[in-house]
């Protein structure tokens, strides 16, 4: 899971952040499983720029209906707790942290 996150996410900084490769070869890593084409749309919304992995912002997966614990940033957790996902083991992805 951490190693799609981290391909993802490269080819994302590639592509969008540094304009250091063409369409062409996005379209090429994407469409050849190199990268997460949802991951990626979701990291180009505001407020999902850190997020982990798609399944921690899917209401069904967890008891309550909401989002994971990792989504919930830092400073609205009890002082001294550490959460960690169950789905990834993301720390934290809330993107106020």
């Amino acid at each position: 899971m951490r190693i799609h996150h981290q391909r993802s996410r490269y080819i994302y900084d590639l592509y969008y952040k540094r304009k250091a490769i063409s369409r062409k070869l996005y379209k090429y890593c994407i469409d050849n499983g190199y990268g997460d084409a949802n991951l990626i749309a979701k990291w180009k919304k505001q407020g999902f720029e850190k997020l982990c992995c798609l399944q921690c912002i899917q209401p069904r997966d967890t008891n309550y209906g909401t989002a994971c614990i990792c989504r919930v940033p830092k400073a609205n957790l009890e002082e001294g707790r550490t959460v960690q996902c169950v789905h990834c083991g993301c720390r934290g992805c809330a993107s106020s942290d």
